[in-house]
């Protein structure tokens, strides 16, 4: 299994297109696929591949969900060997089926897919290709690497329910656990992978009610993707850029370096500290790693409401894990922004 692709719902596709051309650096690579209710734009950067469509006329699918929840994603496409076989297993386990398998030609090529219903208004599309092994390869025309992981909020009570449902209906493993809190408010995470490691999908659910994941459950209207994590090869140079395109991140207070450099093994010089705390990114390693060095970012919420953001990640020396060492600095972060639109006190 793999990611294939991911399905934005907004209000203007085109609009949104070019927010990823522009920001982002993505490829416009198909304008304007419509059926006579729904626009779809799809976008493309190396392996990283999106669609974004919108409503044409009100019986739009589209136009459903974002009567229902703000812009955002719609459905995590996956690739697989046998999309009969997935298909078949998720319903013995009691998965609705949105739509059964079809079966169609795109540029002489033969693909097979089904859809079935996931948490809140998410669905997962099933898809199989031709030369599934061969699409696991990466291409070096980006600096985008892969999808790190794909990141969804499920309401109080409903973890150990999401994480029975990814182990049995799509054959996913649960791995780390983590706790975060901090005086203010707390989540819960449960780390999912893919049975053959290439997908990781964090399942958070909130701990406390003025939870940051509790405020994305009460704007989102239930349970959704809060966040994709991009994985790229130069994460400075390419924040740098991502600044200049005008693109909103979240911001880091300095005093996060000072203690950065009162944590024992630091594996940068101070002149790549000096470049990191300038575009303000997390840091985070493993002692027992040599080298190992995990950095990330976040965007603001794209979308204006609070829900839906980026984080683009470097992982240097197979460094593993999502920033452990950053969670509480990033939830703080995050806390700043739920204070300054008053939802949190």
């Amino acid at each position: 299994m793999k990611i294939d692709h991911v399905h934005f719902y907004v209000k203007d596709a085109k609009a949104w297109r070019d927010w990823f051309v522009h920001h982002l650096g993505f490829k416009s690579v198909a304008s304007g696929i419509s059926s006579f209710h729904t626009c779809t734009e799809a976008v493309k950067n190396g392996v990283i591949y999106f669609l974004l469509s919108s409503p044409l006329l009100p019986t739009s699918p589209v136009a459903e969900f974002l009567r229902q929840h703000p812009p955002g994603v719609a459905d995590v496409a996956f690739a697989v060997e046998d999309v009969e076989a997935a298909i078949a297993l998720a319903q013995a386990y009691g998965a609705t089926i949105i739509q059964p398998i079809q079966e169609w030609q795109v540029n002489g090529i033969s693909l097979k897919c089904g859809k079935i219903a996931a948490w809140g208004g998410l669905t997962h599309t099933l898809i199989e290709k031709p030369g599934f092994s061969s699409q696991l390869q990466l291409t070096t025309d980006s600096n985008f690497i892969a999808i790190d992981h794909i990141v969804l909020n499920v309401a109080v009570g409903e973890l150990k329910h999401a994480v029975a449902w990814y182990e049995k209906i799509l054959d996913f493993q649960p791995q780390q656990t983590f706790k975060i809190q901090t005086d203010r408010s707390a989540l819960y995470s449960q780390v999912m992978v893919s049975h053959n490691g290439s997908v990781q999908l964090p399942i958070n659910e909130p701990a406390s009610q003025n939870s940051q994941i509790q405020e994305f459950l009460d704007v989102n209207q239930g349970a959704g993707i809060q966040h994709i994590a991009l994985r790229m090869s130069n994460l400075i140079d390419a924040i740098a850029q991502f600044r200049a395109s005008g693109l909103s991140l979240l911001s880091v207070p300095q005093t996060y370096y000072s203690q950065l450099q009162q944590r024992p093994g630091l594996p940068l010089t101070p002149i790549e500290l000096e470049a990191i705390a300038q575009q303000e990114i997390l840091v985070d390693w493993q002692e027992d790693v040599q080298n190992a060095l995990l950095l990330q970012i976040f965007t603001q919420p794209i979308f204006g409401e609070p829900t839906f953001f980026f984080e683009f990640i470097e992982r240097r020396y197979q460094a593993q894990g999502f920033g452990e060492g950053n969670f509480r600095a990033l939830f703080e972060a995050i806390e700043s922004e739920q204070i300054k639109r008053g939802t949190l006190q």
